[in-house]
């Protein structure tokens, strides 16, 4: 999986926008409990699925109670001219695709200096999509366990 990230984050990929789970407007309500957390501020399936996808990266701040990890600048060893800088936020303590923002930044080097440049859409969505099939698959765990 790590892997799989770094290269939808430093490659830059072009990939089609994944659909983000959305139904109609419509929640499920049944097994609702299982999909909420009550020992932290904010879904534990995210939180959990966040730290173990950016685990590659530095960690500049946690707050499991505001629901925010921000990584340092991370650079792959192989592309030195580039480096990475992601913030999750996970806004609520259900297990939702609404209830996760990923914002990342990236910088090039040109002569010595470190210059923004953007970040495709995709690579946004991509650690999106990462992050809750990770969840989703840490919370099948926990029911069938």
């Amino acid at each position: 999986m790590n892997r799989l990230l770094r290269i939808a984050i430093l490659g830059s990929l072009v990939l089609p926008l994944a659909a983000c789970g959305h139904h109609g407007g419509k929640r499920p309500n049944a097994d609702l409990a299982a999909s909420q957390v009550t020992t932290i501020g904010v879904n534990s399936y995210l939180w959990r699925a966040t730290l173990d996808t950016l685990s590659f990266m530095p960690l500049l701040q946690t707050d499991s109670n505001g629901g925010v990890i921000v990584t340092d600048w991370f650079t792959n060893p192989n592309v030195s001219t580039e480096r990475m800088k992601v913030t999750v936020t996970i806004l609520d303590r259900d297990l939702r695709a609404d209830a996760l923002r990923v914002a990342a930044l990236r910088q090039v080097n040109r002569n010595g200096q470190w210059v923004d440049v953007p970040v495709q859409a995709a690579t946004v969505q991509k650690l999106e999509d990462i992050i809750l099939t990770r969840a989703r698959d840490l919370r099948r765990s926990a029911i069938v366990d």
